[in-house]
């Protein structure tokens, strides 16, 4: 079948342009637009694109921008933003921006569906970014945080697209604050995603919290303490990290959407770890293994997985990290302005794990 392509139209970038004229992501202007911008790379690149994935990590980057100021263009209010908030409302604008950003999925996939697909015979989904919940322990309040998990990280995106409103707990816990869906959207909004994208890296643990009664942003909505080990709060050891391994916790993802949301077509777009700046990344070779060995046993489960991607081909500036940070197949030399690049060694792995046709092979 040689290479699929899968395009984003959106990753964590806005124009400066369109914020500073309505606010972005806050005002339902933004549908019209994203919309026309969708439309030109459906027309131009539509004979060549078959996936198309609208938005990367909405129920990630509404709250970074707009309830805890760690991306562009850093709103927040006190006491939730990691820095001195100067402008926003962290208690309402994730929300706000998150369902501006359903909308404008919503109306993206119609105009596909209306005026491409027929001839280009693709289809359009959206990504999330997932953790497994665990409970705590096996009471049933810590048991019922897990499930609330799941809604408000994946139900807060997907259960609109495919059902028409928000997940019940969602309604319970934001109240008003939440955006509601007028009939018309609902019916606009249902059924319009063809498949799920993931990022996935690591799952949590969490336990039942009780909602506050004060003041509340998206994380005392969810009634949720969380954390990325199971240990003791507190513990010296307690440190989360996103290099915790846990490729069961894939598994699981997996087969909860394909069970909750209608045997939708999967995507694992992100799965990886960084390394050290080093070309013998054994380690990454043994997580590769260990998460497309968990994926595999999700299909044998019945989950509707049609494709995974390393995150990622190279070492690439990351978000958080910049060049520090590697998560790449083949190394990259920053410090050379031609950026050479070299294999690692995961990289001769994965090459000979693709031509043996899904085989583990050793190096």
């Amino acid at each position: 079948m040689g290479i699929q392509v899968h395009v984003m139209l959106s990753h964590l970038d806005f124009p400066q342009v369109l914020d500073d004229e309505y606010a972005g992501w806050l005002s339902p202007k933004i549908v019209e637009d994203f919309t026309a911008f969708a439309d030109v790379c459906f027309r131009e690149f539509g004979d060549r694109v078959s996936y198309w994935t609208t938005i990367d990590e909405p129920n990630v980057s509404a709250l970074g921008s707009y309830d805890n100021a760690l991306f562009a263009p850093g709103r927040c209010s006190n006491p939730f933003g990691i820095t001195n908030c100067t402008v926003g409302n962290s208690t309402v604008e994730p929300y706000i921006a998150a369902h501006n950003m359903i909308l404008a999925h919503a109306s993206a996939t119609r105009l596909y569906r209306e005026k491409y697909q027929a001839a280009q015979k693709g289809g359009v989904g959206i990504n999330v970014y997932s953790s497994w919940s665990y409970p705590m322990t096996n009471s049933d309040v810590d048991v019922e945080a897990a499930k609330r998990y799941l809604d408000f990280v994946f139900g807060w995106i997907l259960e609109p697209l495919v059902s028409g409103d928000y997940p019940d707990v969602m309604k319970k816990n934001v109240g008003s604050r939440l955006p509601s869906f007028t009939k018309s959207q609902s019916q606009v909004v249902k059924g319009t995603v063809d498949f799920i994208g993931i990022n996935h890296y690591y799952s949590m643990y969490v336990n039942d919290r009780p909602l506050d009664k004060g003041t509340r942003d998206y994380s005392a909505d969810m009634s949720l303490y969380q954390r990325a080990s199971k240990t003791i709060p507190g513990s010296s050891k307690n440190v989360p990290s996103s290099s915790q391994s846990d490729p069961e916790g894939l598994q699981y993802v997996l087969q909860y959407l394909t069970k909750a949301y209608g045997n939708l077509p999967i995507y694992v777009q992100e799965n990886g770890v960084a390394s050290n700046d080093t070309l013998d990344d054994t380690e990454r070779i043994e997580y590769l293994k260990s998460y497309m060995g968990s994926t595999l046993r999700a299909v044998r489960n019945g989950a509707n997985v049609k494709g995974y991607f390393v995150w990622s081909f190279l070492d690439v500036f990351e978000f958080f990290a910049g060049p520090k940070s590697r998560y790449g197949l083949y190394r990259v030399d920053f410090s050379d302005e031609a950026r050479p690049r070299q294999a690692k060694l995961s990289a001769r792995w994965y090459s000979g794990f693709l031509k043996n046709n899904g085989i583990y092979v050793q190096n």
